[in-house]
């Protein structure tokens, strides 16, 4: 039951961000995202990744793994925005 509790979890968290990366992707518009939001968030689901390892949880490896690279990807496309140049 514990690991269906962290799988589960892992799952809700991490798709929570799908909507977020899709529509950074498909319209290319950041201009209402926080820069320094994602730059925390990225470092501390790096982080949280690192204990997934240390702790060999393959939940908390998979969840932050795929997390880190939606939060990557539109922290990508906000530091490259031309909104954010002009």
């Amino acid at each position: 039951m514990e690991h269906f509790i962290g799988y589960f979890a892992a799952i809700l968290t991490t798709v929570s961000f799908l909507p977020q990366v899709l529509r950074v992707v498909v319209t290319k518009r950041t201009r209402d995202i926080s820069r320094n939001m994602y730059l925390v968030l990225s470092v501390g689901v790096f982080l949280w990744l690192v204990y997934g390892f240390l702790k060999s949880d393959l939940p908390i490896i998979l969840a932050n793994s795929i997390t880190l690279l939606f939060t990557i990807t539109i922290l990508v496309f906000k530091i490259t925005s031309k909104e954010e140049i002009e």
